[in-house]
């Protein structure tokens, strides 16, 4: 029997995107997307969420490409601005399943604990949740097994009566391995039909 339903945050809940911020700064999209790629990239950021400081990775990488000290700086001073909004679906699916009170709701997610507050700030739906495990305040990160184990004995669940909702699959495949189920989040219609699918929601 399922009793814990545990969901990523961004991508899945929360739109997160550096575009939105710096669409605003370069003027060519080519541009940007080369800084995205080459500066402050994917794997960049993934190593911020796993607990390094921002400040200090933004002032070492401007040393690294003094050419754009302004466009990396940004990241952090103005990284607010890189919150799109709720993806209002899956915050349905979520109220849907809390309003139930027939499950225990949890978070594990990817996210810098310096901007982690900024972001709980924004959406209120974030009180729903028992416990969110951060990875930043881990030192951390999925799909290391190590920090859904943090999730697991610090809220005492059972992976076996437990869902676990990513949009990552690597993220899916350890959550797996540990003997979750797991549904591979595609988008709000989709998860509404796995779900469903799982005996978790009505139709």
């Amino acid at each position: 029997m399922i009793n814990t339903i545990v969901f990523d945050l961004g991508a899945v809940l929360i739109d997160w995107n550096p575009r939105y911020l710096y669409r605003k700064i370069f003027k060519e999209e080519k541009d940007m997307e080369w800084f995205l790629a080459n500066v402050c990239s994917h794997e960049w950021n993934n190593e911020l969420d796993a607990g390094l400081d921002m400040v200090k990775e933004t002032r070492d990488l401007a040393l690294q490409f003094p050419q754009f000290e302004a466009e990396i700086e940004a990241y952090y001073q103005r990284w607010e601005e890189m919150l799109g909004s709720q993806i209002d679906g899956t915050v349905e699916i979520l109220k849907t399943i809390r309003d139930s009170g027939d499950y225990r709701l949890l978070a594990l997610t990817n996210w810098s604990h310096q901007t982690f507050p900024i972001t709980r700030q924004k959406f209120d739906f974030l009180s729903w949740f028992e416990g969110i495990v951060v990875s930043g305040d881990e030192s951390l990160k999925k799909p290391d097994s190590e920090i859904y184990r943090v999730l697991i004995n610090r809220y005492d669940i059972l992976p076996s009566a437990s869902v676990f909702i990513d949009d990552s699959k690597p993220n899916i495949d350890t959550a797996i391995r540990l003997g979750f189920s797991a549904v591979h989040f595609k988008g709000p219609e989709k998860l509404r039909t796995d779900l469903i699918d799982l005996g978790l929601l009505r139709n």
